[in-house]
């Protein structure tokens, strides 16, 4: 993956009831409430992370 590529990420969920990995894995992301957007490098540790709270964020868009 290129270096310049990044991808926006919005909060559209809770971490309130959910595992404490789950909420670390939101604040490393940069995002701690509902309809915060984000904008990430797009590399595998970032998608990483998107995976493990995909039930609590969506990509808004990608370049």
């Amino acid at each position: 993956m290129a270096a310049n590529k990044t991808i926006k990420v919005e909060q559209v969920g809770s971490p309130i009831r959910r595992d404490s990995a789950q909420r670390k894995t939101l604040i490393g992301l940069g995002l701690n409430k509902i309809g915060r957007v984000k904008e990430l490098q797009d590399n595998p540790s970032t998608r990483g992370m998107i995976d493990k709270v995909g039930h609590l964020v969506r990509i808004v868009e990608g370049k």
